[in-house]
């Protein structure tokens, strides 16, 4: 299984109100989750290079793909990179599942646990630092008989397709 990514970085991607406009390259460390929701089966992607070449082939020849380790790099206002994220052994019985995306930005939260801190405990104790990801969900209404790539659909039926997320 793999999925195609597109890494684009320019000064417009942060502008807003509250932002302003990132004028220098940024440090890109992709991490890739794909994540089963019938049997909660968590597979990180891995690098395959015997892929890559078959992958381009079939999606562009005439593109460079990187895989997760390649991308981890500088990229600089205005360089688009394509990227691979591969995953193997998938349970053929998963039906639903989402891929989580870290690295696309460096924000981050605390997230306190109720109950969790006393006072005298230690500085940072029953806190944990979440860093925010994309999930994007997938669905796959055939069996784990005859898989066909073509039955991967993009978004869950009765969810939303993506979502921001801090975990």
């Amino acid at each position: 299984a793999y999925e195609i990514y597109q890494c684009d970085w320019s000064s417009d991607v942060c502008s807003s109100d509250l932002v302003a406009p990132v004028d220098k390259p940024i440090r890109f460390i992709p991490e890739f989750l794909l994540e089963s929701h019938e049997f909660g089966k968590r597979y990180p992607d891995r690098v395959i290079p015997a892929a890559m070449g078959p992958i381009r082939r079939r999606e562009d020849p005439n593109r460079t793909f990187y895989n997760s380790v390649q991308l981890t790099r500088e990229i600089a206002v205005g360089e688009t990179l394509w990227g691979v994220a591969t995953w193997e052994s998938i349970d053929p019985r998963i039906d639903r599942f989402s891929i989580y995306v870290g690295g696309l930005t460096n924000a981050y939260r605390w997230r306190d646990e109720p109950g969790a801190f006393k006072a005298g405990d230690p500085i940072g104790k029953g806190r944990r630092l979440e860093r925010k990801v994309l999930k994007l969900n997938f669905w796959r209404p055939g069996d784990e008989y005859y898989q066909n790539e073509k039955e991967i659909r993009y978004g869950i039926p009765g969810e939303v397709d993506y979502e921001w997320l801090y975990r």
